[in-house]
């Protein structure tokens, strides 16, 4: 068994270290989320909804701790942090709802009644990353619990802590052993086994489009199923008739929130050409406004990028020679810290606006009208999320329509809501997480035929 040491992204100080999963330890976990398998199907709904709604209510109860735990291993805000532990709640309750609702259909036919069930399809192996460890781990595992499958949760190897903690609040709850698994390991081995092992019916993997692809190539041979949320390079459309102010106040947010570690930031900005100077004016005030402090001040909008890796990963993009319009501020000393930086480009094929940095970093770019700012926003491999900036109605249906991106906000930021469907066009994903679409995902659809001719 080897380790891995946890570090404060802040201070750049080990934490403590984690035991990583071997192979075999992987597969004792997976064959253990079977066997509580058979008896997690068939609890009855409204007890499965019971224990649900106890772990919302445990988690409930932990919030601060969860936080605590997330500004420590990576580098969250504590506002963010207690609102991602919040989310882990609300998803849980949310899907507390979903056993007794979990509906099949009765279907005309000649001759006979046809009815259709939703069924489980067994173990379900969730790959959370390290950007949104507690989130992305809920919008797995709840809607999959609620569906009547088992899970076996591997968390990123730089930030376990959260999700091993949620575990054991999981048992804490009620949830039988088995039924909810975490297992810290490298992808290469935990990670990999979700896809080779038999046992594990489907994968849930967030993270880069590489390894999603690797992933789903792996899958074919057993046609084992996936759900796979992957890059983004969104785009952040502000025509000249937007409220230009409102739209340079909420830039800094949607691109240097979690200090651009998020697959929906808006890191691409498209500025009408009549409005760019006005919006580049508003939106410099708005950038050297925004607070980045240690991530425990109850004032920090934004902290530290998760690790030294990624540290230098997104100095790579911004060379001395690069065209920087303006930067933010960032504390001195020790810790993982890069301040946000807008880029003016002026064409498209600048690395800075094709390739996902996962920083925090913008790159603006204007567009002559409609037709151009449609043709920008849709020149990428990714289609995940999105703004558009309009007080023309009739405008703004037009562009949402014609934008390729799984999730899109007018005049507005916010693409993400646990009551709605998420997930990414082209090499941003398949399929749809969160919302009712979500149990879709963990279900098989059986349809059986009563003859009555008899």
């Amino acid at each position: 068994m080897s380790t891995f040491t946890i570090i404060n992204p802040t201070t750049a100080q080990p934490v403590k270290d984690i035991s990583l999963a071997d192979l075999a330890q992987t597969d004792t976990v997976i064959a253990k989320a079977a066997k509580a398998f058979e008896t997690w199907k068939k609890v009855a709904p409204g007890d499965r909804a019971k224990l649900l709604r106890k772990f919302a209510s445990v988690v409930d109860s932990h919030i601060e701790e969860l936080a605590q735990l997330e500004v420590l291993n990576s580098g969250h805000t504590i506002g963010n942090a207690r609102w991602e532990a919040g989310n882990v709640r609300d998803v849980l309750n949310y899907y507390s709802a979903a056993p007794e609702r979990l509906f099949g259909r009765q279907i005309p036919v000649p001759n006979g009644i046809d009815i259709t069930f939703k069924e489980p399809l067994g173990v379900i192996g969730v790959i959370v990353p390290w950007n949104f460890p507690m989130p992305i781990a809920g919008w797995g595992f709840a809607p999959a619990l609620a569906a009547g499958n088992t899970v076996v949760l591997k968390p990123a190897e730089l930030t376990p802590l959260t999700a091993l903690r949620l575990g054991e609040l999981a048992l804490e709850a009620g949830i039988p052993e088995g039924v909810f698994n975490v297992i810290a390991g490298k992808g290469s081995v935990v990670g990999e086994r979700f896809v080779t092992n038999p046992l594990v019916r489907k994968i849930v993997f967030t993270g880069s489009t590489e390894v999603g692809k690797k992933i789903m190539r792996g899958c074919a041979d057993q046609v084992k199923r996936v759900t796979l949320e992957l890059g983004g390079k969104s785009a952040n459309v502000i025509f000249a008739d937007s409220d230009l102010e409102k739209a340079a106040a909420g830039a800094p947010g949607a691109v240097f929130d979690n200090a651009g570690q998020d697959c929906c930031a808006r890191s691409r900005i498209l500025v009408e050409k009549s409005a760019y100077e006005k919006f580049m004016g508003l939106f410099e005030t708005a950038v050297k406004k925004f607070k980045v402090e240690a991530p425990q001040n109850e004032s920090s909008e934004m902290g530290p990028l998760v690790s030294a890796i990624q540290l230098e990963r997104v100095k790579e993009y911004v060379p001395d020679d690069a065209k920087v319009a303006f930067r933010g501020s960032k504390p001195e000393g020790a810790g993982y810290w890069f301040a946000p930086t807008v880029l003016e480009v002026t064409n498209v094929n600048d690395r800075t606006y094709r390739e996902e940095i996962f920083g925090p970093v913008v790159s603006v770019i204007t567009f002559e009208d409609e037709a151009d700012a449609i043709r920008i926003a849709n020149d990428s491999e990714y289609g995940l999320s999105g703004s558009i900036w309009s007080r023309d109605l009739g405008k703004a249906v037009r562009v949402s329509r014609a934008i390729e991106s799984g999730n899109l906000s007018v005049n507005s930021n916010s693409s993400v809501r646990y009551w709605t469907p998420f997930g990414g066009y082209k090499q941003s994903g398949l399929g749809r997480e969160l919302g009712p679409d979500a149990l879709d995902a963990f279900t098989e659809v059986k349809n059986v035929f009563f003859d009555t001719n008899l």
